[in-house]
C-alpha cells in the first residue's frame, strides 16, 4: 500500500514534471496524473516554439527570474541524460532603433542580475559575424540560449512517472472535486479517483479547474494565439540561431522573432491575438461559452481599453502576411511574403486580473491539501523542473514557499 497518494491534474510539462518529482523525491507515494486528452503534451507544451530561455527578460527575484536560471541547468542535464535534442544555438536580442538602446541597456542589467551566463553587448558589426543576413544598430548577444523538443521531454516524463509506479491516466477530464475524509475526490462524469494530495495543472482551464476547488475566481486565463509563418525551406540558411526584437515592457509578449527548430525548420512569429477559444488553435475555432466568459469579466473590458490598438495591429497580421511580415524584415531586412509559408500556432493561457493587467509572474496558490498553479506561461516550459521542485517543497516541506505574486 502507498504512504500516500497524490493527484496531478494535467499531462503537459508543468504537470508532468511536478509528478515526476514527486514520484522521484517521496518513495512510497502513488502519484496519478489526470488528463482530459488521449495523449500528454496536446496543448501549451506541444504548441511550444521549443526555446530555452536563459533569463533575461524576468524581473530580478520574480518567481520567473529564480526558476528560469534553475530549470535551464536541470533541463539541459536531463535532455542530454535521455538524448533528448538540446543545442546552444544562441539568441540575438537585436535593436533596430537608436531608441531601443535604453530599453536593451535595461534588459542587459536585468539579465546581468539574473546571472544569464555569456551575455554581452555586442555592435553592429558584431551582429554581422554571427548573422549575416540581419539588421539592427546594436544587440544584446545570449550564446547559451538553446532550442530542444519539449513534447518528446514531456514523454520522457511521463515514462519517468510510469517506471516510478505511478500512473497517467488519459481521457479523463475533471467534472468535479469533492472533500472527503483525510481527501479529495477528482471525479470524470461517474469516475472517481480519492488522492490525499491534489495538484491542478491545468493550464488553458486552470481557472476553471480551480473552481471546482473553491479556488478563488481570480486570475481568469485570456487565451491568446500566437500564430507563425515558417521559412521556406531553401530560405532557412538565412538565420543561424535565434533573433529576437527588443521587448516592450508593458506586455508579456516577446513580439515577433525568428526561432530555428530542432527539426531544421524556421518559424517566424508569434504574433498575439485574443483567440476565440480556450483551445481556438485557429481564426475559425469559436466557443460561445468560452466567449461568454470574457465578455462577463470586467477584466476583458478594462484590458481591451487599455491595449486596443496592439490589438488591432496584433489583427491585422493575423489576417495579412505582407503586414505580419513588415515586422519580421526589420530584423532579417532579406526576408519577404514570398519566402515564407503559413506556419502553425498556439495558445497561450495567459492570466488576466479584474483591473485588466495582464499578470507577468508565476502564480501558485495552496488552499488546505489543493495546491493550483494559476499562471505558468513562458518561460514555464524552460522552468518544468525548477517549478516542480518548487511545488513539492511548497506542499510537503514549506507552506511559505509558496509565493502569491
Amino acid at each position: 500500500m502507498a504512504d500516500e497518494t497524490v493527484g496531478v491534474v494535467g499531462a503537459g510539462i508543468v504537470g508532468l514534471a511536478t509528478a515526476r518529482e514527486i514520484a522521484l523525491r517521496r518513495p512510497g507515494t502513488r502519484v496519478v496524473v489526470l488528463e482530459k486528452e488521449h495523449e500528454v503534451a496536446v496543448h501549451q507544451t506541444g504548441h511550444n516554439s521549443g526555446v530555452v530561455h536563459a533569463g533575461i527578460y524576468y524581473a530580478p527575484g520574480s518567481l520567473k527570474a529564480d526558476l528560469c536560471v534553475r530549470g535551464v541547468s536541470l533541463l539541459r542535464e536531463y535532455c542530454r541524460e535521455r538524448g533528448v535534442p538540446y543545442e546552444e544555438i544562441g539568441k540575438l536580442v537585436v535593436a533596430v532603433r537608436e531608441d531601443e538602446l535604453g530599453r536593451m541597456n535595461s534588459l542587459y542589467e536585468r539579465a546581468r542580475n539574473n546571472h544569464v551566463p555569456d551575455l554581452r553587448k555586442i555592435s553592429r558589426e558584431e551582429i554581422r559575424e554571427l548573422e549575416p543576413n540581419a539588421g539592427g544598430v546594436a544587440a544584446l548577444h545570449s550564446p547559451r540560449t538553446a532550442i530542444t523538443d519539449y513534447p518528446a521531454i514531456a514523454r520522457a516524463f511521463a515514462q519517468d512517472v510510469t517506471d516510478s509506479g505511478g500512473e497517467v491516466r488519459l481521457g479523463f477530464p475533471v467534472t468535479s472535486l469533492t472533500d472527503v475524509p483525510n481527501g479529495i475526490e477528482v471525479a470524470s462524469g461517474r469516475e472517481r479517483v480519492r488522492v490525499d494530495r491534489l495538484i491542478l495543472c491545468a493550464g488553458l482551464q486552470s481557472d476553471a479547474v480551480a473552481k471546482f476547488a473553491q479556488g478563488g475566481p481570480e486570475p481568469r486565463i485570456i487565451p491568446f494565439r500566437g500564430e507563425y509563418m515558417l521559412l521556406k525551406p531553401e530560405k532557412t540558411d538565412l538565420v543561424r540561431g535565434l533573433i529576437y526584437p527588443v521587448p516592450d515592457p508593458r506586455y508579456p509578449f516577446l513580439g515577433v522573432h525568428f526561432t530555428p527548430r530542432v527539426d531544421g525548420s524556421v518559424e517566424v512569429g508569434p504574433n498575439a491575438v485574443l483567440a476565440l477559444a480556450r483551445e481556438g488553435y485557429t481564426r475559425t475555432r469559436v466557443s460561445p461559452k468560452d466567449l461568454l466568459g470574457l465578455a462577463a469579466y470586467l477584466g476583458t473590458w478594462r484590458m481591451a481599453a487599455r491595449h486596443w490598438r496592439t490589438g488591432i495591429r496584433e489583427y491585422r497580421g493575423s489576417f495579412s502576411r505582407r503586414a505580419f511580415m513588415k515586422d519580421a524584415a526589420l530584423y532579417v531586412p532579406g526576408v519577404g511574403v514570398q519566402d515564407v509559408v503559413r506556419g502553425g500556432a498556439g495558445v497561450r493561457a495567459q492570466a488576466l486580473d479584474r483591473d485588466g493587467t495582464l499578470v507577468d509572474d508565476f502564480r501558485i496558490h495552496r488552499n488546505g491539501r489543493i495546491t493550483a498553479v494559476r499562471n505558468a506561461p513562458s518561460p514555464a516550459a524552460t522552468a518544468s523542473m525548477a517549478i516542480a521542485e518548487h511545488i513539492v517543497h511548497a506542499v510537503f516541506e514549506d507552506a511559505s514557499a509558496t509565493r502569491h505574486p
